[in-house]
């Protein structure tokens, strides 16, 4: 054995030299990971051996760049040395795969003459999700070897195809047994020397470029199917340009080009490092200083759901979805029966779904009508109606039939959970889980600290959250949490702009271009308009209680701040631009007219102010976690980093305290800026570097 470096060794069996990367956690290709493969196939080439196999040692294949290198000096081999000496190879080069290929690891693979893998095996090139492409000819080599429209397909989703559907596209030469991928290689390596296998250069084979040559529609089309999805983000483009370069393309190395400069513009451009740094910030997130890695959990093996309804009902999804059984409590027997009913509809409406297993999902539900039904369950989770007064019941109430080191969790969305927790005789059992509506779906998960929770219930209720699929943020308490904190000052904001003059789909619009799934009044819109609201009660004070009264409820009234169609398409109303106007008039004012940049500023910049307020108190742990809040559960578009990177993106705490101070001079308090706000921006500091 011959040790290349410290992360690489070649060994040799009979005629096959073996390159053995052992990198952990993932073999990412580092600039020791590339200095050990350039020389590694130096040698190899060199020497006797008749075929060359590269395998990784550890849980995977190389799982793709090192992305901590990214913007730094480059140092080392490069990416393009090792591929130039793999492809170039006078001998067959067979990659060996398990575990993930992704992004530069599969580059690197297709590098190679021939592809082996196990069953496991992913493989994908996922650069769109950190804002880039393929930036060393994967955008090149991919469509030449799967065709052009799978192309297009895996590099804009960046999905991770599995080995069996890569074997079927021509990515992946030869399947081979699970726990059995070295004898494999070798064994295919050898029958391409036995064989007289031809060496294999994707970057010159062109057939499966033939087809889409002269027809510039595939790409329109393709534009067109994916507008929605891809409305705002600049990586998707760029991916899509590449493929149309290779099909245009007189030459791969002017397809090459042509990739390269599209993939530095992504690397200089904000999108990119809006989208790096998330990556890095929802792992952050599950990091507590006081609660380490090592902090004991305590055993879920059930879960109780105390509300059988729309909530309720997700929640328990998430449960059965990794096989812990579930047990739902309603107070009568017809809302447990619709509950249990709703969660077979949607498991049956499921994309792909197969009966067997809505069988055995719903096989792990079961329901009562007494709280007596929880007493086994490690987890209790409340989903009951937002009153004070009937959270402090039910948890009086479950602490005296909850067993002995059972957690016992409020969905609240605002409520105190300290107050929650002083009826019971466990405080330091007692937690927020604030699943975000519809629960099944939705990935964020808040997860509120009282000041008297155990810290292993903390650790339980992180590492449980990932289990369920979900981003967990730990929050401490205080009203709405982080979320609902913020989303507050925008609220407030987007109504006031309303009777200043904007309409709500100018609001509606300015929040949409800037990334939002929608505005906030389309979204009550699509909520219902009376939710919260009592007729009875209703005197017409607000322009919500107007259209209320007016049975104008959202889109299942087919009007609400908006006019619907048959199809609920939504256009500006009429109505609700007299009604408006109307109040504007009432209140002794003259509407005027509101510029796109107020309306986001103001609704924006309040919410970052908010943000600081939150780290100034350590209710949130770091500015990071107010982002990844933010993206996972507010819709806050991805490609902007979160409201506290934004910030910084558009000129930083002096930017923001500016327009604050200039708001607060014109419309009062409401814009009073923190007071960590004035001295981050006084000592020239950033709102990235904030720690709660």
């Amino acid at each position: 054995m011959t040790e290349i470096n410290s992360v690489t060794t070649l060994t040799r069996e009979g005629d096959v030299a073996i390159i053995t990367l052992n990198s952990p956690p993932v073999n990412a290709l580092s600039f020791n990971v590339r200095d050990g493969l350039y020389e590694g196939f130096k040698q190899a080439i060199a020497d006797d051996s008749k075929a060359i196999v590269l395998i990784c040692d550890g849980r995977t294949f190389i799982a793709g760049a090192d992305i901590t290198e990214f913007g730094g000096a480059s140092k080392g081999a490069s990416l393009f040395d090792v591929q130039n000496m793999m492809e170039s190879s006078p001998k067959p080069v067979v990659a060996a795969i398990h575990g993930t290929a992704l992004g530069g690891g599969l580059e690197v693979a297709l590098c190679a003459h021939y592809r082996v893998a196990v069953p496991s095996a992913r493989l994908g090139l996922p650069e769109v999700a950190l804002g880039l492409l393929p930036g060393a000819g994967g955008t090149q080599r991919l469509p030449r070897v799967v065709g052009v429209e799978n192309a297009l397909e895996m590099v804009t989703s960046g999905r991770h195809v599995p080995a069996p559907e890569a074997a079927k596209l021509g990515l992946v030469d030869e399947m081979v047994e699970e726990g059995k991928l070295k004898e494999g290689a070798i064994a295919f390596a050898n029958k391409c020397v036995a064989e007289n296998k031809p060496l294999t250069k994707i970057s010159e084979n062109n057939a499966k470029l033939e087809a889409a040559k002269g027809h510039p529609e595939i790409f329109a089309e393709f534009r067109k199917k994916n507008a929605r999805k891809f409305r705002g983000f600049d990586a998707p483009e760029a991916n899509i340009k590449c493929i149309e370069a290779v099909v245009n393309s007189a030459t791969f190395d002017e397809g090459l080009k042509a990739e390269r400069t599209l993939f530095m513009g992504l690397m200089a451009g904000s999108q990119s490092a809006a989208q790096r740094y998330y990556f890095f910030a929802e792992r952050q997130a599950q990091k507590i200083p006081d609660v380490p890695d090592d902090t004991p959990v305590r055993e879920i093996r059930k879960v109780g759901v105390l509300g059988a309804g729309t909530m309720g009902g997700g929640i328990s999804m998430n449960f059965v979805n990794i096989g812990i059984p579930v047990t739902i409590v309603e107070l009568k027997q017809e809302a447990l029966d619709r509950g249990l009913k709703t969660i077979r509809a949607n498991y049956e409406r499921s994309r792909g779904a197969k009966p067997e297993e809505t069988e055995k999902r719903m096989s792990l539900l079961s329901g009562g009508t007494d709280l007596s039904a929880l007493a086994d369950c490690d987890l209790i989770i409340e989903a009951v109606f937002e009153r004070m007064d009937i959270k402090k019941d039910v948890f009086a109430n479950l602490d005296k039939i909850a067993k002995p080191g059972a957690i016992l969790a409020s969905n609240t969305s605002y409520l105190n959970v300290d107050e929650i927790a002083s009826v019971t005789s466990r405080p330091q059992d007692v937690i927020g889980l604030h699943f975000f509506s519809p629960a099944n779906v939705m990935k964020l998960l808040e997860v509120i600290r009282g000041e008297k929770t155990a810290k292993d219930v903390i650790a339980t209720s992180m590492k449980l959250a990932k289990k369920i699929g979900k981003v967990a943020v730990l929050s401490g308490v205080c009203p709405g949490f982080i979320g609902n904190r913020m989303l507050s000052q925008r609220q407030r904001e987007a109504q006031k702009l309303v009777l200043e003059g904007a309409m709500p789909w100018d609001v509606d619009r300015v929040l949409y271009d800037f990334g939002f799934p929608m505005g906030p009044f389309a979204m009550s819109d699509l909520a219902g308009l009376d939710i919260g609201w009592v007729k009875e009660n209703s005197k017409g004070e607000t322009i919500r209680d107007v259209l209320c009264e007016m049975d104008r409820r959202g889109q299942k009234t087919g009007a609400g701040y908006y006019d619907y169609d048959e199809n609920r398409v939504a256009k500006p109303s009429p109505v609700t631009e007299k009604i408006i106007n109307d109040f504007i008039v009432k209140s002794g004012r003259n509407p005027r007219k509101i510029s796109d940049e107020e309306i986001l500023e103001r609704c924006v910049f309040p919410m970052i102010n908010e943000g600081v307020k939150i780290l100034e108190e350590g209710m949130a742990i770091r500015a990071s976690d107010v982002d990844t809040v933010w993206i996972n559960g507010y819709g806050w578009p991805v490609y902007r980093g979160g409201p506290m990177f934004y910030g910084d993106l558009v000129g930083g705490p002096k930017k923001v305290l500016e327009k604050m101070k200039e708001f607060q001079g014109k419309m009062g308090d409401d814009f009073k800026p923190a007071a960590l706000l004035e001295k981050l921006a006084a000592d020239g500091g950033k709102f990235g570097d904030l720690k709660g």
